[in-house]
């Protein structure tokens, strides 16, 4: 018998039906079984999430600092392969994923087991990414596979689709713009996935050491978001460590501070953003290479 956990937070609930289609052909097989773990923080987070809580949770979520979350049972006993899943806040594993990666029993948990990432987004995830192999490399977990599933409307829409569903509660809350989101048909075309975890479970009783996603459109680099991605980590990092200092969460100084850094980060994405776009386009010939390599890199483990 071959045992599979799977671990998951879902603000919205799509991270949680991407999940399920991943696992669905797991489920089928008699000779799997698979436990579920549901992070639960012991004050969750809203959904809709309003504008200003959304952003006062930033400082902590960028420098990962741990909350507290609802107990959890688990027998710790050791599993073929952990499916991890997770949404990026802030360019970050969402604070409650990089909560319980922090916690002794998770360690305990992960160490010496294949891990499958699995990461429903708006677009930017290769910082996140990079952070979660840090996590996992101090759990001594072994990473065999990454797969990302981004929303439908492309990353200029969705600097404002997100934020909307974010707020409202609603992926499409106005006609012109386009619905926020994973589209329900890479969902349900996520479960190949889980026929290649299937395939790989039942070849043999060995431990997985390998991707086991290769050729398979697993991840999708966008080459245009590379630069932009690393200079809003690097902004982040600074911000965050600057926001803790004007107080606490609920403080009036943290309200000051952050409405100054709304219209910072706004001035970023108006700005730094499109014009690094452009330099990128400008000097491509004389980057093919780095960039082909810096892809390559990313698309670790299991490729495009």
């Amino acid at each position: 018998m071959r045992k599979v956990l799977t671990v998951n937070y879902s603000q919205t609930g799509q991270l949680s039906s991407i999940l399920d289609s991943v696992v669905g052909p797991l489920k089928e097989n008699k000779e799997i079984t698979v436990d579920h773990l549901v992070i639960k923080p012991k004050v969750d987070f809203p959904f809709p999430w309003p504008f200003g809580q959304f952003f006062r949770v930033f400082p902590e979520t960028v420098a990962m600092d741990p909350i507290e979350l609802e107990p959890f049972e688990t027998q710790f006993e050791k599993y073929d392969l952990i499916i991890l899943s997770y949404q990026v806040w802030f360019l970050t594993p969402s604070l409650p994923i990089s909560s319980f990666l922090q916690l002794p029993q998770t360690k305990q948990l992960f160490k010496d087991t294949p891990v499958v990432t699995l990461i429903g987004c708006r677009g930017m995830w290769l910082s996140a990414q990079e952070k979660m192999k840090k996590l996992l490399a101090d759990a001594d977990a072994n990473l065999v596979d990454n797969v990302v599933l981004s929303d439908d409307c492309g990353a200029a829409f969705s600097f404002l689709a997100t934020p909307l569903w974010m707020m409202t509660g609603k992926k499409k809350p106005l006609s012109w713009v386009p619905a926020a989101g994973v589209s329900q048909t890479d969902i349900a075309n996520a479960k190949r996935f889980g026929y290649a975890i299937r395939q790989r479970l039942l070849l043999n009783d060995t431990p997985i050491t390998r991707p086991m996603f290769f050729g398979m459109k697993a991840v999708k680099i966008n080459e245009k978001l590379i630069a932009s991605e690393r200079v809003g980590n690097h902004s982040f990092s600074i911000w965050s460590k600057i926001l803790k200092k004007f107080g606490s969460q609920q403080s009036f100084g943290r309200a000051v501070g952050l409405s100054v850094y709304v219209v910072f980060l706004v001035t970023l994405i108006l700005t730094v953003v499109p014009i690094t776009a452009i330099i990128k386009k400008l000097i491509a010939p004389l980057t093919r290479k780095k960039i082909a390599k810096q892809k390559a890199y990313y698309a670790e483990p299991s490729g495009e």
